[in-house]
């Protein structure tokens, strides 16, 4: 199952149920190390209840066993949005935020695996930098600015 994939099975079945437009979301993180681990298991790649220490945790562990080699630690955040009506997705939008995996948790914002994921062009975690920033620069914002773009006609074929 991919990130497109889920988006669209919950665009399509909410849009069964509402009126309009329905936009429907999936999202998570992607470690060359790992395969593309956790992708879409990442809320629970250490257990359905876990926490997001422990997530981060059970991460760090898989990632310090691959090996040392800084590329095994490049990873990504993606996102894709799906846009349905009357159960049919009409478009899909893909956000990526391109990085790497820190070698320890660092900063207090942000929420998921962001104290862990270093953006390429920063030396602080998506958890260390300002909200407004990581908000611009996020995989959710660059899929939400394409889906923005595409809007107005979007809504004209609803």
């Amino acid at each position: 199952m991919s990130f497109e994939e889920n988006a669209k099975l919950k665009a399509i079945a909410v849009s069964r149920k509402l009126p309009g437009l329905v936009i429907a979301d999936d999202s998570g993180l992607e470690v060359d190390a790992l395969g593309g681990a956790p992708g879409v298991r990442s809320a629970r790649y250490a257990g359905v209840n876990a926490s997001n220490t422990e997530r981060i945790a059970k991460l760090l562990s898989r990632v310090a066993n691959t090996g040392t080699k800084s590329d095994r630690r490049r990873a990504r955040f993606r996102c894709v949005l799906a846009v349905a009506r009357d159960g049919h997705v009409l478009a899909t939008f893909e956000g990526v935020v391109d990085g790497k995996i820190a070698e320890r948790p660092r900063g207090s914002h942000g929420f998921g695996y962001d104290p862990i994921f270093i953006p390429d062009g920063f030396k602080e975690t998506f958890a260390e930098l300002p909200e407004e920033v990581k908000n611009n620069i996020s995989h959710r914002a660059e899929a939400v600015r394409k889906l923005q773009a595409e809007l107005p006609t979007l809504c004209r074929e609803a």
